[in-house]
């Protein structure tokens, strides 16, 4: 009884084609590296851009740009102390109260810990509205030694 040998040895590969796919390959990274690099580098929620409270007060009371400050904690809590400029409407509101928020500047949306301004951010943008950035929590103003009112 003969055995017949089977071929074992890989089909070679045609170097031109080697040559295609590396440079596919070089293609996609090289599309995902500018992808990444022109997204903004600070952190994003559901609806918006983070922004912390020194970049808040460079970017905004120190320059004076035009911009709503939008407590969404409870009337009770803002009474407690807000941030001097500040505008309150519990996020609890806000689906009913847009008419009160411009359209043509950016809202800055703060509440104490930052969950409450997470949620407001992503109702703001479902809205239409597309200048949003999200300060968090007035703990972390409070925490950055700056004044409440």
């Amino acid at each position: 009884m003969s055995k017949s040998k089977k071929n074992t040895r890989p089909a070679k590969m045609n170097p031109r084609m080697l040559w295609m796919g590396a440079a596919a390959v070089v293609v996609v990274i090289a599309a995902l590296v500018v992808i990444i690099a022109s997204q903004p580098a600070a952190a994003t929620t559901a609806a918006g851009l983070k922004i912390t409270p020194a970049d808040y007060q460079t970017q905004f009371v120190s320059t004076g740009a035009p911009h709503l400050l939008l407590d969404v904690r409870t009337p009770e809590e803002f009474v407690s102390g807000h941030i001097r400029g500040s505008v309150n409407i519990a996020v609890e509101e806000l689906e009913q109260r847009l008419s009160e928020i411009p359209r043509d500047q950016m809202v800055i949306v703060y509440c104490r810990s930052g969950r409450r301004s997470e949620i407001a951010s992503g109702i703001l943008s479902t809205a239409g509205y597309t200048q949003i950035r999200d300060l968090g929590g007035i703990n972390a103003w409070i925490d950055a030694g700056l004044p409440v009112e």
